[in-house]
């Protein structure tokens, strides 16, 4: 079953490197009480993750949370290391959080898993964007490739707002 406009999102734990180290941040941590924009991509450091969507959220993370949105995430099926690496890299640390699903547990929860075994990845998280509200998701856009990031984008998003 796939996650739909008005389901309540599943419990999970995620990892998060920080400033000050490595994080546990649970669901109820990031959305409780909260408006989150939350977006997936299939992978850290792939080409239209890295050069698209990504950045998008970046740049327009201003924008976003002055429309009422509490806090921004990315999560992906990397592990802590990697989120973190890509969160350094692309200068995004601090400003959102980057979430690792590093076993796919979150993302088979969502029933929004791929398996990009052809392209060496493996099993991933198909790209997206959703706007949670309590834990309730509000808006979900789900992209119909993994390397098209058009519905799932920031500018997508902020219409949505």
């Amino acid at each position: 079953m796939t996650i739909a406009v008005g389901d309540k999102l599943p419990n999970a734990t995620f990892k998060e490197k920080t400033a000050d180290g490595p994080v546990e941040v649970t669901t109820d941590q990031l959305f409780k009480g909260k408006r989150v924009v939350l977006f997936a991509v299939p992978g850290a450091f792939t080409p239209t993750c890295s050069l698209n969507h990504l950045p998008g959220y970046l740049e327009n993370r201003d924008a976003i949370l002055a429309r009422g949105v509490d806090d921004i995430a990315v999560v992906a099926v990397n592990d802590l290391h990697v989120m973190g690496a890509w969160a350094t890299s692309s200068g995004g640390m601090g400003k959102i959080h980057f979430l690792s699903d590093w076993n796919a547990a979150f993302t088979k929860a969502l029933g929004l898993d791929i398996d990009l075994s052809a392209g060496t990845l493996g099993i991933r998280s198909k790209r997206y964007s959703m706007l949670v509200e309590d834990g309730v998701v509000k808006a979900l856009n789900v992209e119909d490739a993994p390397g098209q990031a058009t519905v799932s984008g920031a500018a997508a998003m902020l219409e949505q707002l």
